[in-house]
């Protein structure tokens, strides 16, 4: 059988089991599995329940992964095929974002309502999509085809959407359980259905809460306007000197050691950028960041440093005239390779601190998720061979990419387990993660799967 005799077999094979497949997707989507809400913690330890249930079932072994806080765990599965066969670890996480706002939302959440050849639910497709794309490939090769072409490894985790920090702080004790010859990190995407791509790096990160403490209580602005430091002035006036009009971030020592990409090495990733696509679909020009760079220079070769959220004082109906007695701010910094996320925290501490004017506290939270950049080079075997399996399965060349965005325990996982990484799945741009209306299409759900199992196959040696 020919390549192209294989992908028509294998979407004919999805379409024979995919209403079944699509009830079983949505028994996982029903589950409120929100890691950041400590009160759907039940919810998600379900939805881990669920997933030990189902792998044990097509016959992985299957253990339940604790972690200190006691927290959302972690669900490991590993299917021996061969002892000479090579291991592939794949990496998926199954809990979701918050819904607000509610209202916005055209069906209930966690209700999945297929409309347009779309499914519509909160982790559609962040990322319960994309991992039952892999789990539907692999129930179809053990059930179907009677076994994997190669020993397979799945961690499945619970806190990914909370930056990780369970799942990162037992990996050294773990270590031996993940070893493996590839590893792949199945929460990226590609950018529209002519262009599938595989991804070499993701950004790092680091977040925090920034308070700007002035009096004990809310003041009457007239009886202390002009007399008490106005915390929204301290922190709109700190926070407006870390960055230049040119988009340089202005924290000293910010870009020592940034690891520039080489002219050999750039030549093997795909810069191209649609401004007019861009403005389209999300209503603003590719503006931001420092100037004289392109949109995708900025976004994978550069740090960045954002205000996600910004409140102080009064902002209801109507009006109050009140000095505040705190405002805060939500910043993140995403990280290139060559920048260490401790040390990036301590320069951006020192700078906040020593800006901070007098009459004014300031407090300075770090959160969980603080993960270095990651990089890879589309040389490599699994590289090379995940873009096999969508060049077959699209029938289009499939290009090596860059992102900017983070998932925090890559790093930490391709260290661990000593495997090469590739990093892949079909998300697009227009999916609306983390936002009302999440979706996945049909379509993409029959493609993930396929690919996987090509993916499966040429990692396993078999063309």
């Amino acid at each position: 059988m020919n390549t192209s005799e294989r992908i028509t077999n294998l979407k004919a094979s999805y379409g024979a089991f995919e209403s079944q497949s699509l009830e079983k997707l949505s028994e996982l989507l029903r589950f409120p599995s929100i890691s950041a809400d400590p009160a759907s913690l039940p919810a998600v330890r379900d939805c881990a329940s669920w997933l030990i249930d189902y792998l044990t079932e097509i016959g992985f072994q299957v253990s339940q992964w604790e972690i200190p806080s006691s927290g959302p765990p972690t669900v490991f599965a590993e299917y021996r095929a061969s002892a000479a066969a090579p291991t592939v670890l794949i990496y998926n996480h199954y809990d979701v974002q918050p819904v607000d706002p509610l209202e916005l939302w055209s069906s209930p959440p966690f209700e999945p309502e297929i409309r347009d050849g779309e499914i519509f639910a909160r982790g559609a497709q962040d990322n319960k999509g994309q991992l039952w794309c892999v789990l539907s490939a692999l129930k179809y090769l053990i059930e179907v085809e009677g076994g994997l072409p190669l020993n397979v490894k799945l961690v499945i985790e619970g806190e990914e959407e909370i930056g990780s920090p369970g799942l990162i702080s037992i990996l050294a004790e773990r270590k031996a359980e993940l070893k493996a010859d590839y590893l792949l990190i199945v929460d990226c995407g590609i950018p529209a259905m002519t262009r599938p791509t595989v991804t070499g790096g993701l950004r790092g990160a680091l977040m925090m809460t920034v308070t700007a403490q002035g009096s004990k209580i809310d003041l009457h602005s007239g009886q202390h306007g002009g007399v008490a430091f106005n915390p929204n002035h301290a922190l709109i006036q700190i926070l407006a000197s870390l960055r230049s009009e040119s988009g340089e971030i202005l924290i000293p020592g910010f870009y020592d050691g940034v690891s520039e990409i080489s002219a050999e090495e750039r030549e093997l990733f795909d810069f191209s950028f649609d401004e007019k696509d861009y403005q389209t679909q999300f209503g603003c020009p590719a503006t931001g960041g420092e100037s004289g760079l392109t949109p995708n220079e900025r976004r994978w070769l550069r740090p960045s440093l954002e205000i996600n959220g910004f409140g102080g004082g009064y902002s209801g109906p109507g009006f109050k005239t009140v000095i505040p007695a705190e405002a805060k701010a939500k910043l993140s910094c995403r990280l290139v390779p060559g920048q260490d996320p401790e040390r990036i925290l301590s320069l951006i501490i020192e700078t906040l601190t020593a800006r901070t004017p007098e009459g004014i506290s300031l407090i300075i939270e770090p959160l969980p998720g603080r993960a270095p950049a990651v990089r890879t080079s589309p040389t490599s075997n699994v590289m090379k061979r995940c873009a096999q399996a969508y060049a077959e399965t699209f029938g289009t060349d499939c290009k090596f990419v860059l992102e900017g965005w983070s998932v925090p325990v890559t790093s930490f996982l391709t260290k661990t387990s000593g495997a090469e990484v590739a990093m892949i799945g079909l998300a697009l741009p227009d999916d609306q993660i983390h936002a009302p209306n999440e979706r996945f299409s049909l379509e993409r759900l029959q493609l993930g799967f396929v690919s996987t199992v090509r993916m499966l196959e040429l990692l396993g040696g078999k063309e």
